[in-house]
């Protein structure tokens, strides 16, 4: 049996409470220490580490001082986005320089804001000849892993593989400022959400045991702002966060769809769909996805719980998220989430790169494929702006950095860059 190892998560927000919380399940590790720029929130974390026995960790507020305790063995990397690069290069001098003994890093998603950000990142980690995993829960999410499983292993070899995977992400707006802010986050919705859709899918049109079996051909989307640049959303946001915000006159997209074709090994042609939105009222976050073949299908929809609550009015129930992340309202018939870390995937996604780490292999998200979602995200957000399908890859787009992170995009933008066209008379049929 592979030693225990010891994970050091950078971060203290809201990602790294959920990876704490899934940690009651994870066999081969124990938190042993989390650095954060804010004590306050990240000695909040620690205390809830402890209240739930999943590790005694050490606080820090210098990352290489964390990086350097020789409890870490691993480091969770659960830091805004537009810190990323600059995170991964501290952790990669300490490793080269000798001063700290790393096995691995795992990066929560998305990688980086833009395509050259998630190379750099990428570079410093395999420079520092690090294991590396690649955070998305969803793929891990057991609902969706298991009906994958069983559609390939008995629907797909008497009928054919699946040709078509649908899937959204929808809730109210995120919770943090920063994820607002389009130079900061590395855009709007489609940054922030799209990149697990685009990921699930993928993984649900993909043999099993075979990472390859899908190339990427062509990419479309488009992007939006439905709700929070209307000028009375605005001035709520702006107030919701004491003015940092203000979509007004610097919106970001609240909503996105893209369409990505594959081709699978053999040649056949296969469509990923994904919507994202920041603009969906409802009783808090809904995932769903359906996977599609030639004689079967599969669905799932995180709001079709086991148990539903009903809270009359004169309950005056407080909105939390007691029962859903992103709960929208406290009455009525409201969906319960029992263990959100366990349905989203965020348990056995820990489970899976403990024992990796602890084992000395790849996991089966790397970094590797990060930078593939990142790189079609940036390609979806280039077809917006161009009102194109575009061929993939897109040369140059190492380079590129989207309009709406570069404070540069309008929501007028979603009928200006329609094309106009004409259709001539055509001759009728022969005969």
């Amino acid at each position: 049996m592979a030693a225990r190892i010891g994970v050091g998560i950078a971060g203290s927000g809201f990602v790294a409470r959920f990876h704490v919380q899934s940690w009651r399940g994870v066999r081969d590790a124990d938190i042993t220490a989390i650095y954060s720029r804010n004590r306050k929130s990240a000695g909040e974390l620690a205390s809830l580490c402890r209240e739930l026995r999943v590790g005694e960790p050490a606080v820090y507020e210098d990352l290489a001082a964390m990086v350097r305790d020789p409890a870490v063995d691993a480091v969770w990397i659960a830091t805004p986005n537009d810190l990323r690069v600059h995170t991964a290069e501290i952790i990669a001098e300490e490793v080269r320089s000798g001063r700290a003994k790393l096995t691995g890093v795992a990066f929560e998603k998305p990688l980086a804001r833009n395509l050259r950000e998630a190379n750099a990142v990428v570079a410093a980690v395999k420079e520092a000849k690090l294991l590396h995993g690649y955070l998305e829960n969803q793929v891990f999410a057991p609902a969706l892993t298991r009906g994958a499983e069983l559609l390939w292993s008995r629907a797909a070899p008497l009928s054919g593989p699946p040709y078509l995977a649908r899937g959204a992400e929808e809730h109210g707006g995120p919770h943090r400022p920063w994820f607002w802010l389009a130079a900061r986050q590395g855009g709007g919705v489609l940054s922030d959400m799209m990149c697990h859709t685009v990921e699930a899918t993928r993984h649900l049109l993909s043999k099993p045991g075979e990472p390859s079996w899908l190339t990427p051909r062509t990419v479309s989307a488009s992007i939006a702002n439905l709700k929070w640049a209307r000028p009375r959303y605005a001035a709520s946001l702006r107030e919701r966060t004491g003015g940092e915000v203000d979509y007004g006159t610097t919106p970001a997209e609240d909503y996105a769809r893209s369409q990505i074709v594959y081709a699978a090994r053999g040649g056949d042609l296969v469509v990923a769909e994904a919507t994202t939105s920041w603009s969906f009222a409802g009783p808090g976050l809904r995932l769903s996805c359906e996977l599609l073949g030639p004689e079967y299908s599969m669905s799932w929809n995180t709001l079709d719980t086991e148990v539903k609550l009903f809270l009359s009015r004169e309950t005056r129930a407080v909105v939390g998220e007691e029962l859903v992340e992103k709960q929208n309202t406290g009455v009525g018939l409201l969906p319960l989430v029992a263990d959100e870390g366990h349905h989203y995937g965020y348990q056995e996604e820990n489970r899976h790169m403990t024992a990796a780490f602890a084992q000395g292999r790849a996991p089966a998200e790397t970094l590797d494929d990060g930078l593939l979602v990142t790189e079609l995200l940036m390609t979806c957000y280039l077809s917006a702006e161009l009102g194109e399908t575009l061929r993939f890859p897109v040369s140059g787009i190492e380079d590129y950095v989207p309009d709406v992170q570069r404070g540069q995009w309008s929501p007028q933008a979603l009928v200006d860059q329609a094309k106009l066209r004409s259709i001539k008379n055509q001759p009728g049929p022969q005969g």
